[in-house]
């Protein structure tokens, strides 16, 4: 009768350390060759449309993996970068207004310190889960930063699964 207790506490154990261990999840994250990756393939689009551009790609955490400044990209574009980076993963959508502005008008300003309200931060995902950002600057224009930044998450889908 003894052993047979113990055979059952055991088992009801057993059962809730295999619930626990069953309902931890699965996260996927940003590995630094992917990261490298992808600062390549936006930096090869524009330069191939002509744009001397600054290109950061941060993880989950808003931490630098990587960034490339092109040769005659300006030392600002490595700052709005980061601020393109911030608002991305801030707000967990590409950086920029949430609604694109009438023509020949600017875009409102941030509204929170070290973030920009300009396009050219994209969010890296993984399904629905957000594994870091994609921030270009220095094209002639936000909308032009983004579709270098959105080429390269393109060129390397097959490897964000």
């Amino acid at each position: 009768m003894l052993s047979t207790r113990w055979t059952l506490l055991g088992a009801a154990v057993a059962m809730i350390a295999g619930n626990a261990h069953a309902q931890l999840p699965n996260s996927k994250i940003l590995t630094v060759d992917v990261a490298q990756a992808i600062a390549q393939e936006a930096m090869a689009k524009c330069r191939a449309e002509g744009y001397k551009v600054t290109v950061l790609v941060v993880d989950a955490l808003n931490a630098p993996k990587a960034m490339l400044r092109d040769d005659g990209a300006t030392a600002s574009t490595t700052e709005v970068a980061k601020m393109k980076a911030t608002a991305t993963m801030l707000y967990n959508r590409p950086s920029g207004p949430a609604q694109q502005p009438p023509p020949g008008t600017a875009a409102p300003p941030a509204t929170i310190p070290g973030t920009i309200n300009a396009q050219g931060g994209v969010p890296i995902k993984v399904g629905e889960a957000t594994i870091g950002a994609v921030a270009v600057s220095g094209a002639p224009g936000g909308d032009k930063d983004a579709a270098c930044a959105n080429a390269a998450l393109a060129k390397v889908a097959d490897r964000l699964k």
